[in-house]
């Protein structure tokens, strides 16, 4: 059972999240951006996925290091979404199988 303060701490992270991310198209929805800001808007969500993962580069627990290699190799052949789900359910079940 999942305790209250953790499923509330879940929930408002959720909308924090999803309100950062349409605040950018509320406050950008009337104006047109150059080639280069476009560019950079289109990569931020990968530099921020990045930024949470990278720790794990010099992780010394073999199942994050396995999970790892399995995210990165998903990356070379999928899109963001199931890279995402590839990652963070090979990292639970490692976890849960290697300790």
């Amino acid at each position: 059972m999942i305790d209250l303060t953790t499923l509330g701490a879940i929930l408002l992270m959720a909308l924090v999240t999803y309100l950062t991310r349409i605040g950018g198209y509320f406050f950008l929805r009337n104006r047109s951006l150059s080639p280069r800001t476009s560019a950079m808007m289109e990569a931020a969500p990968g530099c921020v996925l990045i930024s949470v993962i990278a720790p794990y580069f010099v992780a010394k627990n073999p199942a994050d290091l396995l999970a790892l290699a399995l995210t990165l190799a998903a990356a070379t052949r999928f899109s963001l979404l199931p890279t995402v789900i590839i990652g963070v359910v090979s990292a639970a079940l490692l976890r849960h199988f290697m300790g």
